[in-house]
């Protein structure tokens, strides 16, 4: 796949721009096959997170993995929203691109020892990768001036000096950084107004990083299963952690995908749909997917075991963490409540004390029964739905039904036609634009 399209010069990127970029629409653009090699990095930086997450899953390790995720998961998002704003098909910022991605790659290899010997390695290799993405806006004006700014000026010396600190101030430190980096957006939100982004490229970017952390879900099955006695008990864990992994991949690409880039097409400012649903929304989905793939290693291991507070915590509240997160996204795109994951997350919530003290494999089969439910219930709303001939997106998080009932849409062709439904139109439906100034 190559870039069919290019927005035009001073355009700048969607969480990272300068003002002073003209808006303008262009055709629709595509992934490039930089891009997708670039994403490979990311493939491996994620299996080290879980790993570092695998050895210590108290809420102490959650939240130390996470610190340590942010600034891996905000370079791709620095790269992702500068490659949607410009033409990055040529040689110069393919070359680029594979300059971040190598500095990916050694942040990667320091996150096992990012809390002990490779903490400076950490913030070298991110530090290194806000420069580069700098360098390749730096013709714009004010690009000094707003996110990419604060990586080179503010993030990346706090995570470098942090790699310099012993163990307590460095995680302080890198905290601090990760919030600076998320708070830029909002921060330059009105600097951000004037930029022009390309709609069907950012959805199919972060839907292919999340489809990433899925895989990382089936290695975590996988890579465990292969070294322990496939007997039928562990045939039937691997199997109920694989339906888990489907599940969880039904309800984004069939139920929500869709539902994201109609929202993103349609809305007035792009600009807060792609912060509020991609760049924040999608860190919490992927978190969520990290987080039971996790799980996935603790009870595929031995099916029979009994397993802890930790693993049911990683293993049902990823999932709730994940679930909850569509809710999240369907009131920022639409102003409409997702009851049916809403509910099915208080149902995983519900079940997960009753699980700590149950065998592995039992988790795993509850949580998979819950999770096809789920996509059941959601089937046959969305067909109730497309029969009674609402509008809306192909799933449950489309801009809701004519008949005023929360949890399903209409088909996708009827998404892109912008047929019927309270989403149809030049904006999302219940969210007003914010201002261009």
């Amino acid at each position: 796949m190559s870039t069919t399209g290019e927005a035009p010069a001073g355009a700048v990127s969607a969480g990272e721009a300068p003002a002073g970029a003209v808006p303008a629409e262009a055709e629709e653009k595509r992934v490039t096959w930089a891009e997708l090699y670039f994403d490979l990095v990311f493939v491996f930086a994620i299996t080290q997170v879980s790993g570092l997450l695998h050895h210590h899953h108290d809420w102490a390790g959650v939240a130390r993995a996470l610190v340590v995720f942010v600034p891996v998961y905000w370079c791709w998002v620095g790269t992702t929203v500068q490659a949607n704003i410009r033409d990055v098909d040529n040689p110069r910022d393919r070359l680029g691109i594979l300059t971040v991605g190598l500095t990916g790659l050694v942040m990667a290899l320091a996150v096992p020892g990012a809390y002990g010997n490779r903490g400076v390695l950490l913030g070298a290799g991110y530090w290194a990768a806000r420069v580069v993405l700098l360098f390749l806006l730096i013709r714009i004006p004010g690009v000094w001036r707003g996110p990419y700014g604060v990586g080179v000026l503010v993030s990346g010396p706090l995570v470098f000096a942090g790699g310099l600190l012993p163990e307590g101030p460095r995680t302080v430190l890198w905290a601090l950084a990760a919030l600076c980096d998320l708070s830029g957006p909002v921060l330059f939100r009105r600097r951000l107004a004037v930029v022009s982004y390309h709609p069907a490229h950012m959805p199919e970017r972060f839907a292919l990083f999340l489809l990433v952390a899925l895989g990382e879900s089936i290695v975590g099955i996988g890579a465990t299963a292969a070294g322990v006695p496939l007997d039928a008990a562990e045939l039937v864990a691997v199997t109920a952690a694989f339906t888990i992994s489907a599940g969880l991949w039904w309800q984004y690409f069939v139920h929500a995908a869709d539902a994201m880039r109609h929202a993103v097409t349609v809305a007035e400012s792009r600009r807060d749909v792609i912060r509020r649903v991609f760049q924040y929304g999608h860190l919490a989905l992927v978190a969520g997917v990290i987080a039971v793939a996790v799980g996935f290693g603790e009870t595929v291991a031995d099916p029979r075991q009994a397993l802890g507070a930790g693993s049911v915590a990683l293993l049902y509240g990823g999932c709730v963490l994940y679930l909850l997160t569509f809710g999240y996204t369907r009131w920022m795109m639409f102003r409409a409540v997702a009851t049916t994951r809403i509910v099915a997350a208080a149902v995983v919530l519900a079940l997960a004390p009753l699980m700590v003290r149950w065998p592995a494999i039992t988790a795993l089969v509850v949580l998979a029964v819950v999770l096809v439910a789920l996509n059941v219930v959601e089937h046959f709303r969305v067909a109730r739905a497309a029969m009674d001939g609402s509008g809306g997106s192909d799933g449950a998080d489309g801009p809701g039904d004519s008949d005023g009932s929360d949890g399903s849409g209409g088909t996708a062709r009827e998404v892109s036609a912008g047929a019927g439904g309270p989403g149809a139109g030049p904006g999302i439906a219940g969210v007003p634009a914010a201002p261009a100034g």
